[in-house]
């Protein structure tokens, strides 16, 4: 997939990075649970699958 490149566990820098958008809009996927994630300390962590399942659904659901 695009994401071989990254690291299996990611951080928010780079879910910016890979989706675009600001820091803001990252911990609001984040906090929400759209994209899961575990927090070390104040450190947010997001497994790459994690943001693979997101991307996908996200383009079967802009289908319809």
């Amino acid at each position: 997939m695009m994401l071989e490149h990254y690291r299996d566990v990611l951080d928010i820098e780079d879910l910016c990075e890979i989706l675009r958008i600001g820091r803001n809009g990252a911990y609001e996927l984040l906090r929400t649970g759209q994209i899961s994630s575990f927090r070390i300390g104040r450190t947010w962590k997001i497994p790459r699958i994690a943001l693979e399942a997101y991307l996908k659904k996200q383009s079967s659901l802009s289908r319809y």
